[in-house]
Protein backbone atom coordinates (compact mmCIF):
# COMPACT_ATOMS: atom_id res chain seq x y z
CA UNK A 1 0.00 0.00 0.00
CA UNK A 2 1.35 3.28 -1.16
CA UNK A 3 1.54 6.38 1.20
CA UNK A 4 -1.75 7.67 -0.15
CA UNK A 5 -3.62 4.46 0.79
CA UNK A 6 -2.37 3.99 3.81
CA UNK A 7 -3.06 7.85 5.17
CA UNK A 8 -6.29 6.72 3.66
CA UNK A 9 -7.11 4.29 5.57
CA UNK A 10 -5.73 5.82 8.85
CA UNK A 11 -8.25 8.52 8.03
CA UNK A 12 -11.17 6.19 7.93
CA UNK A 13 -9.81 4.35 10.93
CA UNK A 14 -10.18 7.99 13.04
CA UNK A 15 -13.42 8.44 11.45
CA UNK A 16 -15.06 5.21 12.94
CA UNK A 17 -13.44 5.25 15.94
CA UNK A 18 -15.90 5.51 18.53
CA UNK A 19 -14.99 7.02 22.44
CA UNK A 20 -17.15 5.61 25.31
CA UNK A 21 -16.62 6.85 28.04
CA UNK A 22 -18.19 6.19 31.53
CA UNK A 23 -18.17 7.60 35.61
CA UNK A 24 -19.76 5.55 38.40
CA UNK A 25 -19.44 5.43 42.33
CA UNK A 26 -19.41 2.00 43.89
CA UNK A 27 -20.18 1.88 47.66
CA UNK A 28 -18.69 -1.59 49.71
CA UNK A 29 -18.83 -2.19 53.62
CA UNK A 30 -15.25 -2.68 54.50
CA UNK A 31 -14.35 -6.15 54.54
CA UNK A 32 -16.51 -7.52 52.30
CA UNK A 33 -15.86 -8.57 48.57
CA UNK A 34 -16.38 -6.53 45.82
CA UNK A 35 -16.48 -6.78 42.15
CA UNK A 36 -15.37 -3.71 39.84
CA UNK A 37 -17.21 -3.97 36.48
CA UNK A 38 -15.71 -2.54 33.08
CA UNK A 39 -17.76 -4.14 30.20
CA UNK A 40 -20.32 -6.08 30.43
CA UNK A 41 -19.86 -7.43 26.98
CA UNK A 42 -17.56 -10.45 25.61
CA UNK A 43 -14.28 -8.75 24.91
CA UNK A 44 -14.15 -10.76 20.93
CA UNK A 45 -12.04 -7.65 19.72
CA UNK A 46 -10.15 -6.09 22.19
CA UNK A 47 -6.47 -5.76 21.60
CA UNK A 48 -5.38 -4.00 25.35
CA UNK A 49 -7.12 -3.81 28.78
CA UNK A 50 -5.76 -1.35 31.31
CA UNK A 51 -6.64 -0.75 35.03
CA UNK A 52 -4.76 2.23 36.75
CA UNK A 53 -5.73 2.48 40.60
CA UNK A 54 -5.59 5.33 42.38
CA UNK A 55 -6.68 4.63 46.05
CA UNK A 56 -6.33 7.98 48.54
CA UNK A 57 -3.44 6.02 50.55
CA UNK A 58 -1.14 4.30 49.05
CA UNK A 59 0.90 5.17 45.64
CA UNK A 60 -0.87 4.52 42.32
CA UNK A 61 -0.56 1.32 40.30
CA UNK A 62 -1.19 -0.46 37.20
CA UNK A 63 -2.89 -3.78 35.77
CA UNK A 64 -2.83 -4.41 31.78
CA UNK A 65 -3.30 -7.69 29.56
CA UNK A 66 -2.52 -8.10 26.11
CA UNK A 67 -5.08 -9.52 24.29
CA UNK A 68 -2.98 -10.68 21.46
CA UNK A 69 -0.02 -12.06 23.15
CA UNK A 70 -1.57 -13.15 26.83
CA UNK A 71 0.07 -11.74 29.29
CA UNK A 72 -0.76 -9.77 31.74
CA UNK A 73 1.54 -7.49 34.35
CA UNK A 74 0.53 -6.69 37.87
CA UNK A 75 1.78 -3.87 38.83
CA UNK A 76 0.37 -3.16 42.09
CA UNK A 77 1.72 -5.09 45.25
CA UNK A 78 -1.72 -5.36 46.77
CA UNK A 79 -2.42 -9.54 46.38
CA UNK A 80 -6.08 -8.73 47.07
CA UNK A 81 -6.52 -7.16 44.58
CA UNK A 82 -6.84 -9.75 41.51
CA UNK A 83 -8.67 -9.96 38.12
CA UNK A 84 -12.21 -11.46 38.26
CA UNK A 85 -12.09 -14.16 35.90
CA UNK A 86 -9.92 -14.97 32.65
CA UNK A 87 -9.14 -12.55 30.09
CA UNK A 88 -11.09 -13.54 27.46
CA UNK A 89 -13.99 -13.51 29.11
CA UNK A 90 -14.07 -10.70 31.70
CA UNK A 91 -11.65 -7.22 32.08
CA UNK A 92 -13.50 -7.34 35.71
CA UNK A 93 -11.12 -6.29 38.63
CA UNK A 94 -12.43 -8.31 42.53
CA UNK A 95 -11.22 -7.12 45.73
CA UNK A 96 -11.39 -10.14 47.79
CA UNK A 97 -11.39 -8.26 51.16
CA UNK A 98 -12.06 -5.35 50.70
CA UNK A 99 -10.00 -2.29 53.59
CA UNK A 100 -9.94 1.46 53.72
CA UNK A 101 -6.99 1.97 51.63
CA UNK A 102 -8.95 0.65 48.67
CA UNK A 103 -10.67 3.63 48.56
CA UNK A 104 -10.29 5.60 45.67
CA UNK A 105 -10.58 5.79 42.47
CA UNK A 106 -10.57 3.25 39.29
CA UNK A 107 -10.50 3.57 35.53
CA UNK A 108 -10.35 1.21 32.92
CA UNK A 109 -9.35 1.14 29.30
CA UNK A 110 -10.41 -0.87 26.74
CA UNK A 111 -8.72 -0.49 23.22
CA UNK A 112 -10.35 -2.67 20.66
CA UNK A 113 -11.06 -2.62 16.83
CA UNK A 114 -14.52 -1.25 17.40
CA UNK A 115 -12.94 1.99 19.24
CA UNK A 116 -11.73 2.80 22.90
CA UNK A 117 -14.03 2.34 26.03
CA UNK A 118 -13.06 4.11 29.10
CA UNK A 119 -14.72 3.55 32.63
CA UNK A 120 -13.98 5.26 35.63
CA UNK A 121 -15.35 4.17 39.06
CA UNK A 122 -14.98 5.89 42.61
CA UNK A 123 -14.88 2.87 45.34
CA UNK A 124 -16.28 4.55 48.52
CA UNK A 125 -15.70 2.18 50.94
CA UNK A 126 -17.98 2.67 54.21
CA UNK A 127 -16.70 1.58 58.12
CA UNK A 128 -19.41 1.15 60.42
CA UNK A 129 -18.69 3.13 63.58
CA UNK A 130 -18.42 1.50 67.08
CA UNK A 131 -21.42 3.30 69.22
CA UNK A 132 -21.70 4.15 72.66
CA UNK A 133 -23.69 6.03 75.15
CA UNK A 134 -22.57 6.95 78.67
CA UNK A 135 -23.40 9.06 81.54
CA UNK A 136 -21.27 12.84 80.98
CA UNK A 137 -20.44 15.22 83.51
CA UNK A 138 -22.91 17.82 84.91
CA UNK A 139 -26.22 15.56 84.52
CA UNK A 140 -25.27 15.15 80.56
CA UNK A 141 -25.36 11.77 78.39
CA UNK A 142 -22.65 11.47 75.97
CA UNK A 143 -23.80 9.43 72.28
CA UNK A 144 -20.26 8.41 70.18
CA UNK A 145 -19.99 6.85 66.79
CA UNK A 146 -16.49 6.30 66.97
CA UNK A 147 -14.33 6.00 63.53
CA UNK A 148 -16.98 5.85 60.97
CA UNK A 149 -16.69 6.34 57.53
CA UNK A 150 -18.74 8.79 55.86
CA UNK A 151 -19.59 10.52 59.71
CA UNK A 152 -22.69 9.19 61.15
CA UNK A 153 -25.75 11.46 62.23
CA UNK A 154 -26.85 11.39 66.06
CA UNK A 155 -30.46 11.92 67.08
CA UNK A 156 -31.74 12.30 70.06
CA UNK A 157 -35.68 11.21 71.91
CA UNK A 158 -36.77 13.26 73.17
CA UNK A 159 -35.67 16.32 71.75
CA UNK A 160 -33.81 18.34 73.26
CA UNK A 161 -30.38 20.64 73.68
CA UNK A 162 -27.57 18.93 72.41
CA UNK A 163 -24.45 19.59 71.25
CA UNK A 164 -22.62 17.75 68.21
CA UNK A 165 -18.86 17.83 67.01
CA UNK A 166 -17.38 15.74 64.58
CA UNK A 167 -13.46 14.55 64.60
CA UNK A 168 -11.31 13.53 61.34
CA UNK A 169 -8.72 11.28 61.77
CA UNK A 170 -6.35 10.75 59.16
CA UNK A 171 -7.13 7.26 57.39
CA UNK A 172 -10.51 9.42 56.73
CA UNK A 173 -12.82 8.05 59.30
CA UNK A 174 -15.05 10.17 61.47
CA UNK A 175 -15.83 10.22 65.02
CA UNK A 176 -19.11 11.73 65.89
CA UNK A 177 -19.82 12.64 69.56
CA UNK A 178 -23.27 13.97 71.15
CA UNK A 179 -23.68 15.14 74.51
CA UNK A 180 -27.40 15.89 75.40
CA UNK A 181 -27.90 17.67 78.37
CA UNK A 182 -31.35 16.96 80.73
CA UNK A 183 -33.45 19.88 80.59
CA UNK A 184 -36.62 18.35 81.58
CA UNK A 185 -36.46 16.39 85.36
CA UNK A 186 -39.44 14.27 84.86
CA UNK A 187 -37.67 12.38 82.03
CA UNK A 188 -36.59 9.40 83.02
CA UNK A 189 -34.16 8.09 80.17
CA UNK A 190 -33.37 9.19 76.56
CA UNK A 191 -32.93 7.23 73.37
CA UNK A 192 -29.88 7.89 71.20
CA UNK A 193 -30.48 7.01 67.47
CA UNK A 194 -27.41 6.32 65.41
CA UNK A 195 -27.65 6.16 61.72
CA UNK A 196 -25.33 5.45 59.30
CA UNK A 197 -25.48 3.53 55.57
CA UNK A 198 -23.93 0.24 56.81
CA UNK A 199 -26.82 0.19 59.51
CA UNK A 200 -28.06 2.23 62.35
CA UNK A 201 -28.10 2.05 66.47
CA UNK A 202 -30.62 3.21 68.94
CA UNK A 203 -29.18 2.89 72.52
CA UNK A 204 -31.31 4.61 76.02
CA UNK A 205 -29.67 5.41 79.34
CA UNK A 206 -31.71 6.82 82.81
CA UNK A 207 -30.68 9.86 83.77
CA UNK A 208 -30.43 8.31 87.31
CA UNK A 209 -29.25 4.76 86.83
CA UNK A 210 -28.60 3.93 90.75
CA UNK A 211 -32.49 4.56 91.46
CA UNK A 212 -33.87 1.09 91.33
CA UNK A 213 -37.32 1.33 93.32
CA UNK A 214 -39.98 -0.56 91.81
CA UNK A 215 -42.18 2.50 91.06
CA UNK A 216 -39.14 4.62 89.14
CA UNK A 217 -39.06 0.83 86.71
CA UNK A 218 -42.40 0.79 86.48
CA UNK A 219 -42.49 4.74 84.63
CA UNK A 220 -39.30 4.20 83.22
CA UNK A 221 -40.93 0.61 81.35
CA UNK A 222 -44.08 2.92 80.00
CA UNK A 223 -41.51 5.54 79.11
CA UNK A 224 -39.39 3.67 76.87
CA UNK A 225 -42.44 1.55 75.42
CA UNK A 226 -44.16 4.92 74.51
CA UNK A 227 -41.08 6.53 73.18
CA UNK A 228 -39.87 3.82 71.04
CA UNK A 229 -43.86 3.36 69.89
CA UNK A 230 -43.64 6.88 68.48
CA UNK A 231 -39.63 7.08 67.32
CA UNK A 232 -39.59 3.12 65.73
CA UNK A 233 -41.37 4.97 62.70
CA UNK A 234 -39.99 7.87 62.13
CA UNK A 235 -36.69 6.03 62.35
CA UNK A 236 -37.37 3.28 59.58
CA UNK A 237 -38.91 6.23 57.17
CA UNK A 238 -35.18 7.92 57.87
CA UNK A 239 -33.10 5.45 57.81
CA UNK A 240 -34.55 3.98 54.21
CA UNK A 241 -34.30 7.50 53.10
CA UNK A 242 -31.11 8.09 54.01
CA UNK A 243 -29.82 5.32 52.51
CA UNK A 244 -31.53 5.58 49.28
CA UNK A 245 -30.25 9.18 49.00
CA UNK A 246 -26.34 8.08 49.70
CA UNK A 247 -26.24 5.21 47.70
CA UNK A 248 -28.45 6.68 44.63
CA UNK A 249 -25.34 9.84 44.57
Amino acid sequence: MNALGRTSALGILISITILVSVNTTVSVQMGTKVLLCCKPTPLTKAILIIWVIKPRGPPPCTIFYRVETKISEMKCRDMRITWASTFDQSPDLQINTVALSHDGHYSCDIASSEGHFHKRLNLQVLVPPEVTLFPGENRTAVCEAIAGKPAAQIFWAPAGYHVTKNELHSNGSVTVRSTYYWENNNVPVVFCFVSHPTGSKILSIEKNQSVTSPLHSLLTILYVKLSLLGIILLIIGFVFFQKRNYFRK
